[in-house]
């Protein structure tokens, strides 16, 4: 009998073979020719990895646009030295999906081109969000996923905004760093409690 050893990537949405085929021969039998039921089998796998990965685009594309939209509706607070973005709440869905990495970041993409702070803010604000995603994601407490946000930007936009608009540095840290911690710990927080009830369903 002749079976196939079969890997499955962890990260459908990269390139890798989805399977390695080995013939293995069972119970001293010489080998022989790979029956139907391997075929249905590698089949079945192929299928399930195409639907994750489908399902990882769409997480992705999801979070990007509700990003985009909660910043872009919550303008007058979600730019500048006093901001309370409330779409950050969403940083703390990468301990859910790491499909909320990209979207995080192209969701804020798009925000801070409507934004006007110009290709500065565009490249780096939009980086530190993709870094506090990654952070975030990689975070072995519940209680330390939404830190990575309220550090990242707090520094980042804090530079950012006072290379702009010549705000002073330390104060205009401080001043986004208090409107991270009540985006991701006073709404991120409680959301991550009710997303946990639902994960299943969800993600």
């Amino acid at each position: 009998m002749v079976t196939i050893a079969k890997r499955i990537h962890l990260f459908p949405f990269r390139t890798q073979k989805l399977s390695s085929f080995a013939p293995m021969v069972l119970g001293g039998k010489p080998p022989g020719r790979v029956g139907r039921s391997q075929i249905i089998f590698f089949s079945l796998d192929y299928k399930e990895v195409n639907m994750k990965r489908t399902n990882y685009l769409v997480q992705s594309a999801l979070i990007a646009a509700i990003y985009a939209c909660i910043t872009i509706i919550f303008a007058p607070i979600s730019y500048g030295q006093l901001q309370v973005r409330i779409s950050e709440a969403l940083t703390v869905l990468p301990y859910f999906t790491p499909a909320a990495i990209p979207g995080l970041f192209i969701g804020c993409v798009i925000a801070n081109i409507y934004g006007g702070g110009g290709i500065i803010d565009i490249v780096f604000g939009s980086l530190a969000t993709l870094l506090a995603a990654i952070l975030s994601y990689k975070a072995n407490k519940k209680i330390l996923v939404p830190l990575p946000p309220v550090i990242v930007n707090g520094i980042v936009i804090g530079f950012v905004l006072n290379y702009l608009y010549s705000l002073p540095l330390i104060i205009t840290m401080i001043w986004v760093t208090i409107g991270q911690l009540i985006a991701c710990y006073g709404i991120g927080y409680p959301l991550m409690s009710i997303l946990e009830r639902y994960k299943k369903n969800i993600f």
